[in-house]
């Protein structure tokens, strides 16, 4: 196994997990919590995985603009949210989310 093939889900996961809390804390202090807690109910985004046909989970898949959820037009969508305060948190972990599988497509490649 390569030092690659063992960062790349720390590093994934990570990013998933506990840099959101850290945006959270240095962006929506007041009630930096609750941000976090949204910020990573949006990884329900990838529930469009399920979608995936014939195979749902393939490790070397690039998920970018190949699920529904993870299309450039869905990223349009998640910045415009990011301009309304209902949404800023939700936008905010969404984009950060699409950030996060990019740069697992950046390693793959």
């Amino acid at each position: 196994m390569t030092l690659v093939e063992v960062l790349q889900p720390v590093v994934h996961y990570s990013l998933h997990l506990l840099v959101p809390g850290l945006i959270a804390y240095l962006f929506f202090r007041e009630d930096w919590k609750k941000a976090w807690l949204i910020m990573l109910a949006t990884m329900l985004v990838d529930l469009d995985h399920l979608f995936a046909w014939p195979d749902v989970f393939v490790p070397n898949r690039c998920s970018i603009n190949f699920h529904p959820f993870h299309t450039y037009w869905a990223m349009g969508i998640y910045a415009l949210m990011i301009t309304f305060p209902p949404t800023r948190i939700a936008g905010v972990g969404l984009l950060f989310h699409m950030v996060t599988d990019w740069q697992d497509c950046l390693w793959m490649n």
